[in-house]
């Protein structure tokens, strides 16, 4: 077992920071239950750090010590490892784009996955399941503002809409006002009014 715990030690730290590791990845050096085993003592000596189910990352080492990864190099590795889209969620998309002054306290990401809570280090992090037409375009700027417009809902949606179109550079407002169709109808509205007059 010290052998394998040396080897995925050495495989990891070949990987670049902020990469993730699963036992499916390193079949190759043993067989499942003896992965599974090495990596829980890994996680449990801190030489790994768990970031979802199966899924972990290397604890980064600096000269002020060891520190488990950011947040947001934890989501990416999730959802690479899971194939699942994970995006910011819709309040922090509305900061981004300057439609609101509300800072998101907690950490909630919107994902195609199914909802579940995630550690990073001592910090929690929300994974929201949400309908796919609020991941439509994912990490593009259009995607943030569909988020963002999502959040805002039905009432806010055409005001916002008059500040996005200003902010998002042209191709990026074309690419929102393309993907409508597969908005719900009142956003689809929205989008066809600021687009069109």
């Amino acid at each position: 077992m010290q052998r394998l715990t040396s080897q995925i030690l050495a495989y990891a730290a070949q990987l670049s920071e902020g990469t993730a590791l699963s036992a499916k990845s390193l079949l190759h050096l043993g067989n499942r239950a003896a992965v599974d085993q090495a990596l829980s003592r890994l996680h449990g000596r801190g030489e790994l750090i768990r970031v979802g189910r199966g899924v972990y990352m290397k604890a980064i080492k600096s000269r002020f010590g060891s520190r488990p990864p950011t947040v947001e190099q934890a989501v990416e590795a999730v959802a690479h490892q899971r194939g699942e889209i994970i995006v910011s969620n819709g309040a922090a998309a509305a900061n981004s784009l300057g439609l609101t002054t509300q800072v998101p306290v907690r950490s909630i990401y919107l994902t195609s996955g199914r909802s579940r809570m995630m550690s990073v280090g001592s910090q929690k992090v929300e994974l929201k399941h949400v309908p796919r037409w609020q991941l439509s375009l994912a990490t593009r700027p259009a995607g943030v503002a569909v988020r963002a417009l999502a959040w805002l809902g039905p009432e806010r949606a055409e005001e916002a809409l008059t500040s996005i179109k200003r902010k998002l550079p042209p191709e990026a407002f074309n690419e929102l006002v393309a993907a409508a169709p597969q908005f719900p109808t009142w956003l689809a509205r929205s989008v066809g009014k600021a687009a069109h007059g």
